[in-house]
């Protein structure tokens, strides 16, 4: 849950936002430039958060009454090699606030923090990760909640898609571009796992929100619908305007979360009642002619 330290609406002096160079980082920045909001974009070429002076460096870059946005971090975390590197990357911005204090910070966390559960995921929801994504995730928020003296905003999304998304994983990004190719979309099993799927666009307009009232809490970032790989998969067929098989194959692992992986929003209602989720199918057009306008 969220509490709002302003009432009403008030745009931040300077948001930094740490990992400006990454999908989500970037859509933050982005929304926040549309409202005339001034914003310092730090990506890895301004301050390598694993190099030795990555505290000092990143606090010769803050001002006092910064308001910062931690969307930095090597993801998806598969190993434990990312995991120790994710832990000095975070470190590295944990020293530096506490050098320079934030008027308020936002980190970017993951629904991946949560377990398997068979009902709707709530904020409320036991922290019970299972991957080394998740692991990273809640040692972030574990360092953020404890060693900054500042008002903190926990944000998960959870699976995120959207133009520009570098990673090409699989579901709407991957299945939309490979539709755009005349390309086979391959599914795990018959893509019968019914997961949620949020745009690029809703993560950073709850960010500027969030940042706009001074919130301090977590808040999931989900649409509140599942929908089928398979569907994904047939919507994304459908935007391209080809002929593109979409077949299933043999599973050679568990369906990942038991299959469904369903979130209550009702959170992000009360937080900000004006503010509605984008559907998958209206997302999924948005994203095919930002990157395929020519059809």
């Amino acid at each position: 849950m969220l509490t709002h330290l302003n009432s009403a609406s008030h745009k931040p002096a300077r948001v930094v936002v740490i990992g400006a160079g990454g999908f989500v980082g970037n859509a933050i920045a982005s929304r926040l430039e549309k409202d005339g909001i001034a914003v310092l974009r730090l990506a890895r070429r301004e301050v390598d958060l694993l190099a030795s002076d990555a505290a000092d460096r990143l606090a010769g870059l803050l001002k006092e009454g910064d308001s910062v946005v931690a969307a930095a971090a090597m993801a998806p975390c598969k190993t434990p090699d990312m995991l120790k590197d994710n832990i000095v990357l975070a470190g590295a911005i944990v020293r530096a606030l506490a050098r320079v204090p934030a008027t308020h910070v936002v980190n970017i966390s993951s629904d991946a923090v949560f377990g398997d559960e068979p009902l709707p995921l709530t904020e409320a929801s036991p922290r019970a990760p299972g991957s080394y994504h998740g692991v990273m995730h809640l040692a972030r928020e574990i360092m953020f909640a404890g060693e900054l003296k500042v008002p903190v905003a926990t944000l998960r999304p959870t699976l995120i898609y959207g133009a520009g998304d570098p990673h090409n994983g699989y579901g709407p990004n991957q299945f939309r571009r490979k539709a755009n190719k005349g390309e086979a979309i391959t599914l795990f099993g018959e893509g019968e796992e019914r997961r949620d799927h949020v745009a690029v666009e809703d993560v950073g307009e709850i960010a500027a929100q969030v940042l706009a009232h001074r919130s301090t809490g977590s808040l999931d970032v989900a649409s509140g619908t599942v929908t089928s790989f398979r569907a994904v998969a047939e919507l994304a067929v459908r935007l391209s305007g080809k002929s593109v098989a979409v077949s299933g194959s043999s599973r050679r692992g568990p369906m990942p979360h038991n299959g469904y992986r369903p979130f209550d929003i009702a959170a992000t209602g009360r937080a900000f009642p004006a503010f509605r989720y984008t559907s998958l199918a209206d997302g999924m057009a948005r994203a095919q002619k930002a990157e395929f306008p020519d059809g």
